[in-house]
């Protein structure tokens, strides 16, 4: 178990593999646990760094409110303090748009997988996505908004595991509502031209909640932006989808390598 902190709040993280680092951000209100499947395809190849979120897992949750550059701040305390100059940056929803400040506003971002973001929170409805940690019903209604319904009746063993990895690792009401709340708040659409790092854009086709023409106007946008559209999934695309979007960041990496 590994600590840092950023202004006094404890960031609990976890690294294994070797090689250039890939730091992976959460979205809204889940714990480390959505990174599982990243987690394991990348540690080897790779140097995985997987932090909780502040209000998440391990990590501290301060009162809010949160916002997207102090989030900013936490990563570079984890990479700081995992010896990391710079890193490639993989982020969902919340963490996509962490990603997309860091990569603006610092040098620690060599490039970035942003799964299932955009670059402006406004007007999203972030509700459906969150349960109450001690109602597994209500952690399952929010999953069903999150996942495409053809997975939930496919797979209910993995359904019933996720509830209980939320229950145990996801944020609480104030904390979650302080994450949403920097989401809201962020929007660098009309920056976008400032991020020259390479960038892959990963969407769901069905996500209900992040819309997918966000994510396509995201990748057209970046100077250096790829779109990679997840055909039948849902908002947490890397979870439903995970060895399809293994294959896409893995093969996003090899290219960069390659350079």
């Amino acid at each position: 178990m590994t600590y840092t902190e950023n202004g006094g709040v404890g960031l609990y993280y976890e690294t294994d593999g070797s090689g250039e680092p890939v730091a992976f951000v959460g979205d809204v209100g889940y714990g480390a646990w959505q990174w599982g499947w990243q987690h394991a395809a990348v540690a080897g190849p790779y140097r995985s760094i997987v932090a909780d979120l502040r209000g998440c897992g391990r990590s501290d949750a301060p009162s809010g409110p949160y916002d997207v550059p102090t989030l900013v701040d936490d990563l570079t305390a984890v990479l700081s303090d995992a010896g990391v100059r710079s890193a490639h940056v993989v982020g969902a929803g919340l963490g996509g748009m962490v990603a997309l400040e860091a990569a603006r506003t610092t040098a620690r971002v060599d490039s970035l997988v942003l799964l299932g973001t955009a670059a402006s929170g406004g007007g999203l409805d972030l509700a459906p996505l969150r349960g109450g940690l001690d109602d597994p019903d209500a952690l399952e209604r929010s999953l069903r908004a999150g996942l495409s319904a053809e997975f939930v009746e496919s797979h209910p063993d993995a359904v019933a595991q996720m509830v209980e990895w939320r229950a145990a690792e996801d944020a609480k009401r104030a904390a979650w509502e302080a994450q949403a709340a920097a989401v809201a708040d962020f929007d660098v659409s009309d920056r976008l031209y400032e991020i020259t790092a390479p960038a892959l854009v990963v969407h769901g086709t069905d996500d209900a909640v992040w819309p997918l023409e966000r994510g396509e106007a995201l990748a057209s946008g970046l100077p250096r932006g790829e779109f990679s559209a997840v055909d039948a999934a849902g908002h947490l695309v890397h979870v439903e989808a995970s060895r399809r979007v293994n294959d896409d960041v893995l093969g996003f990496l090899s290219t960069l390598d390659d350079e």
